[in-house]
């Protein structure tokens, strides 16, 4: 028998299963790229409440991954995992240490230096953690880094270097403050991206940043105590907030899981990096942050290496 005959996205008639790998491939490369931009809408959001609104970065950073931790794991309940608990039965210590290390740390530094620099410079310096990655398995695997890898560090470090000094060496034109939680934003990026692999494997990633969300937030809620900062929200901070929790993060989150899905981690890994292009853009329309052409060669620079060392 012949294979039915089915109208692709693009209005032809093809084969069945060509069409249907076409219309997976565009359903991931789409939903990919909307998660990135609202990862990058979720920055912008957060880079408002901070420096416009002056919410303290302990209390946001604790109500977001609180109230985002709760929405995910009812969101998990409602799909019916199975494993929802058993992850505390069969692996406590790796979640905790996920969550109370991993997650809070990740998502404090990257909106410490979202505080003192803006959006697009903050997710920039996050996606160094692909080369500072590397370097570690290249000391854990006790080899030299290859051709393209040494490119990839030597772009890197070149960006960072165009970022904070626009190629003056005796200045400093990024806060020390910013670079630091910037740089310290990429080294928590990737004991995120490193330490639950194991955990993702086997629970995968939805339960396990649920609960890594829910943890982290409880940890950084006794550090900080939000309930006693004196927060003032008026109607704008609340959409602001809103976004940050339901577009930046529930959201997010859940598309780009779906676009892997689809398309496989290494394509939607690229696709995502959209993300500090979003929030760059958003910097510079809503929060009026201002660019030079040097910063801009940095953030090339920097985001180069994603593809190099994709390929």
């Amino acid at each position: 028998t012949k294979r039915p005959l089915v109208i692709c996205t693009r209005g032809l008639f093809v084969k069945g299963e060509n069409c249907v790998k076409r219309d997976k491939m565009l359903r991931g490369v789409l939903l990919t790229l909307t998660g990135g931009i609202f990862w990058g809408l979720s920055g912008a959001c957060g880079q408002f409440l901070l420096q416009a609104k002056g919410v303290p970065t302990g209390w946001l950073v604790s109500v977001r991954l609180l109230s985002a931790g709760a929405i995910l794991l009812l969101l998990c309940l409602l799909r019916g995992e199975k494993q929802v608990f058993r992850i505390w039965k069969q692996d406590t210590a790796g979640i905790l240490v996920f969550g109370v290390l991993g997650m809070s740390m990740c998502q404090y530094t990257y909106f410490s230096a979202i505080t003192y620099s803006n959006a697009g410079t903050a997710t920039v310096l996050e996606y160094l953690s692909p080369v500072l990655i590397l370097v570690y398995l290249s000391v854990r695997s006790r080899r030299p880094p290859r051709g393209i890898e040494v490119l990839s560090i030597l772009l890197a470090v070149g960006g960072t270097f165009l970022l904070a000094t626009h190629g003056h060496p005796g200045e400093m034109v990024l806060s020390s403050r910013a670079l630091f939680w910037g740089l310290l934003s990429a080294v928590a990026m990737s004991i995120y991206a490193v330490q639950p692999v194991p955990l993702l494997h086997k629970y995968g990633a939805a339960l396990v940043t649920a609960w890594g969300m829910l943890l982290g937030g409880t940890a950084l809620s006794f550090l900080f105590r939000p309930w006693r900062m004196p927060v003032t929200l008026d109607a704008g901070a609340v959409s602001a907030l809103a976004v940050v929790v339901l577009v930046g993060s529930v959201a997010a989150f859940t598309l780009h899981l779906e676009g892997i899905r689809l398309v496989g981690p290494e394509k939607g890994s690229l696709f995502s990096s959209i993300e500090p292009v979003s929030a760059t853009v958003l910097a510079v329309l809503w929060m009026k942050a201002d660019f030079s052409p040097t910063d801009l060669i940095g953030f090339a620079l920097i985001l180069s290496t994603i593809f190099l060392l994709a390929r």
